[in-house]
């Protein structure tokens, strides 16, 4: 577990120290450390049940804690929670708006509510979010209903946006509209957190990510780490070396020396229909590997980047992360010799 100071930096706009809440036995957040630094998209990754809005209602004083403590833009939610709330705007997963009024009603209601409201933005949101505003909320789609949620939450100036599954109920072409709002959200300043179960766009939007599991904070990502990160599968073109042995050999000692630090995994499979299967993963700049990956007499190469769902696979599947997919890649590469000969 992340010690409270890690990475704790002066422009943290959000600190939690050892954040819990229980129910009773239940431990809805159990000792949760995380800082989002001013101007980031942070990411909040997690099942349903994993603690992400726990916490995101710890961090707005709608719940008390049990023990610990968070500061968000500079207060603490526990004895200040209206100072926490004028600074920031939050969209629930599950916001519910008044039925009875209109679009442009509402988006005129919530601007004035707000010490940071503004109509106009709220309503350049709609406008680039195809929303009829004239239409009763009580006539709206799911999907409309959210685009206005998101009009709402847009509008007012506040350090601190928090979203909470934003592109839920949208189609595709919104969903895409609504990424771009949030990058140029980032652009102007601020700072974003943002929990979504649909990792491309986890990968398209944050600066970091933390990952949750059964109200545990179980690993943090700095996503352009994760860039740099790929998985290589082939085929041995010639297996006897390895051939007396049924079951998969690991040949990190084998690893050059000087490349140790690049290349986390090397793996051949126990022998199959097509020969053996070689797991390369590496860390980093690939260039300084590849000549030593073209020395390995392999065929039917396949390099793609590692990806967000390996590191996801491996915190909540209780994978390790090497682990993760190794019978999936095998049967990519097998798949492909088996259909060329």
């Amino acid at each position: 577990m992340d010690s409270p100071s890690d990475s704790i930096t002066p422009d943290s706009i959000v600190v939690t120290t050892d954040l819990t809440k229980r129910y009773g036995s239940f431990e809805a957040l159990k000792q949760c450390n995380i800082d989002v630094r001013g101007g980031e998209i942070f990411g909040l990754l997690g099942p349903n049940g994993a603690g992400k809005t726990t916490l995101i209602r710890l961090l707005l004083g709608y719940l008390h804690v049990t023990s610990g403590s968070s500061k968000v833009v500079g207060f603490d939610p526990e004895q200040d929670s209206v100072a926490v709330r004028t600074r920031v705007a939050y969209l629930p997963g599950d916001a519910r708006l008044p039925r009875h009024m209109r679009g442009r009603g509402l988006l005129e209601f919530f601007s004035q509510m707000h010490p940071s409201g503004d109509l106009a933005r709220s309503l350049d949101v709609a406008e680039r979010l195809e929303l009829d505003l004239s239409r009763r909320v009580a006539f709206m789609s799911t999907g409309m209903r959210q685009k206005l949620a998101l009009a709402v939450v847009f509008g007012p100036r506040t350090p601190l946006l928090i979203l909470d599954e934003p592109t839920a109920n949208l189609d595709p072409t919104v969903r895409g509209e609504v990424l771009k709002l949030v990058l140029a959200e980032r652009e102007e300043g601020r700072t974003v957190m943002f929990s979504s179960h649909v990792l491309s766009e986890i990968e398209q939007t944050c600066d970091r990510v933390a990952f949750l599991r059964k109200g545990v904070l179980a690993r943090k990502l700095v996503m352009e780490d994760l860039f740099q990160r790929h998985r290589l599968t082939a085929l041995l073109s010639d297996s006897a070396e390895h051939g007396g042995t049924v079951e998969s050999v690991d040949l990190r000692s084998e690893i050059p020396e000087e490349l140790r630090s690049r290349v986390e995994r090397y793996q051949i499979s126990a022998p199959g229909p097509h020969g053996r299967v070689v797991c390369i993963d590496t860390a980093g700049d690939l260039a300084p590997t590849l000549a030593w990956i073209a020395s390995l007499n392999l065929q039917h190469v396949r390099i793609e980047p590692l990806g967000l769902h390996s590191v996801y696979e491996s915190v909540h599947l209780g994978r390790s992360e090497t682990d993760s997919h190794w019978a999936a890649d095998a049967e990519k590469v097998t798949d492909v010799v088996g259909a060329s000969t």
